[in-house]
Formats: structure tokens, sequence, C-alpha cells
């Protein structure tokens, strides 16, 4: 089976961050948030990738090959991002021979039992019972959980099972042809060819959908939601297992959980609550928590809460909340 992992999106609700630094490489619990995807399907027995790129797509070709050597990838170019729907219609000679394909966006993190799915004998559908389901496809189903319609982002719901972005699908050419024929007759939703309109054209012509429901699913597209998903993680029984075990660091108090990458300069501080920093950050006389900050970061004399900082940005002297991005220079002196 082939997973597929759409990662072409510019991320445009986390701005500034993803001008330079693509969503699914945002860090979210010491880990970019591309890795809980692909750990959870590797963990599944899954070794074969199809990633569909666009913005920024080098720098995510780049880590995924770097970081699991492993692994048979591929990746297929979306030049233009015109929807989900049409980023699978870019992977068409990836996996048009395929029995059946396993679809995961690339910029959620879901918390499920993959066997669920892979055992399954039918197509499948992952949710989650939200609150407010606007925001999101959502998926109707009768009472043995077979699928009866999807809409996206309805405006009055009629179920609050929010679509979370995992399908197993195994009438691949049928999948392929839909698309195409929403492509073909122009047929968008909100702009976009939407992968929700095609699974819903397939119901129609008879295409069994079992929906299954996942345990935790965050869509890490606002800060408000990294931010949570980070403390979510990071409290996670037995998840930082070497919290505990970090190095020395001069006059530093750690309020755990807390992630610390490789090289950090920390000193004089206190650190955490849920609190993510990543590889050779500088840190003085600081007060850190509930916060992300990105690799070589340098903070000073500053107090940060609920903030999200980027690769390379330099704060010092302040106490505020902030969602700084990457090259930022800072100076409240």
């Amino acid at each position: 089976m082939k997973v597929v992992i759409p990662v072409a999106g510019a991320g445009m609700r986390l701005r500034p961050h993803t001008y330079t630094q693509p969503k699914p490489l945002m860090p979210v619990a010491g880990k970019p948030i591309i890795r809980f995807i692909v750990d959870k399907l590797v963990e599944a027995g899954i070794t074969d990738f199809v990633f569909v790129i666009g913005y920024l797509g080098d720098k995510i070709r780049n880590y995924i090959e770097q970081t699991y050597p492993h692994l048979q990838t591929e990746f297929v170019y979306q030049e233009s991002r015109e929807g989900s729907a049409h980023a699978i219609a870019t992977a068409r000679e990836a996996i048009e021979d395929e029995d059946e394909i396993f679809i995961a966006f690339g910029d959620t993190i879901f918390d499920v039992d993959l066997k669920l799915f892979l055992d399954c004998p039918d197509s499948c559908i992952g949710v989650k019972k939200v609150t407010d389901p606007r925001e999101f496809g959502v998926a109707d189903s009768d009472d043995k959980g077979f699928v009866t319609r999807l809409v996206e982002k309805p405006r009055i719901p009629k179920s609050n099972n929010a679509i979370v972005g995992l399908y197993k699908i195994k009438e691949v050419p049928m999948l392929l042809r839909t698309i195409d024929y929403l492509i073909q007759n122009d047929m968008r939703n909100m702009g976009e060819f939407q992968l929700t309109d095609t699974l819903q054209r397939m119901v129609e012509q008879g295409v069994k959908f079992k929906t299954i429901s996942v345990d935790n699913w965050f869509d890490c597209g606002r800060k408000e939601v990294l931010l949570e998903t980070n403390a979510m993680l990071l409290s996670l029984k037995g998840y930082a297992t070497d919290a505990f075990n970090l190095p020395e660091f001069e006059n530093t108090i750690f309020i755990h959980p807390v992630a610390v990458g490789k090289g950090c300069q920390i000193a004089n501080s206190i650190i955490g609550p849920h609190v993510t920093i990543g590889e050779n950050v500088h840190i003085n006389y600081t007060i850190v928590k509930d916060s992300i900050i990105g690799d070589f970061a340098s903070l000073n004399d500053a107090v940060l809460k609920h903030s999200v900082i980027g690769s390379d940005a330099s704060i010092k002297g302040m106490n505020l909340s902030l969602n700084i991005g990457d090259n930022t220079e800072i100076d409240f002196d």
C-alpha cells in the first residue's frame, strides 16, 4: 500500500512563520509535524510514501530524505494549488496501478490505531466529533457507521463528525476518474477541487466508506492549536522520556514537561511548563512557558508565554506574547 501525503499548502494561517518554513516542518513537542505523521504510518508497517510538494517543497524533500533514508519515497510537484482533490490527481502516475492507497494530510497530528483502517474490508474515512464542525468537512453516517453524505464546511451541519484527513481508498481507478470529472467540469467548492466532493460522488455511485473514530486529532494550522498540541504531546505519559535527563544548565530551573534540542546554551532562566526549544538556541535571563522556540533563536532578558518564536529570531528585553517568524530581530532596550 502506498501513502499519499499532500504537503503543498502555503500555511497562510501560520504566517509569518510559513514565509520561510513549510507548515509540516513547524516544530511541536520536539519534532516537526510531518514526523509525527510519518512515524505513525511507519509503525503500522507502511514504507512506501508519495509526497505532493509545492510551496517550499525542497525543504520538505530534504528533511524526509535525510530523516527516512530507509523508506521508499517519491515526490511529485503540484504546480498550482487547486485543492485537495487536485493534489491527489497530481500523484496519478504514482498511484494509478495500486490496489488501494492511504491518504494522510501533512499538517495534522492524529492518534488512532491504524490497524482499524488497514484491516477494514471497505474504504475508510477518519472522523472526530467536534463542537463546531462548520470549519471542516463533515461525514454523516448510518447506524452501522457507513457514510451516507459528505459535505465540505457545511453552513448547517447535520453531524458533528469532522473529517480528519485520514482515508483508505480501495477504489483507486474510480477515485481518479471522479477527480477528473470534477476538474474537467470545473466543479469547484470554495474555489478549489475538494477531496470531500470527490468522495461524495463516489458514495452516490455506491462505494461504501466506513467511518473510523480518531482518539485525538490536531489541525495545526493556527498558533493557538499549535501551542495546545505542543502542550498535550509533551504531557503524554512516557513521551518526553529524556526530559528529566537534560544536561545541567547554569542557574536554570526546568518546570517539566519541556523538550530541549541539541547544542543549546541556557543560563539564569526558568523554562516551562510546556516549552519546546529547538537546536542551538541561546537563552539567558529569560522566563518561558507554554511556547515553541525555533532553532538558533536567541532570547535575552525576556519573559515569554503563549509564544511561537521562529528560527534565527533574536529577542532582547521584553514581556509580551508574540508570534515571531524566522530571521527576525527585536530589541526592546
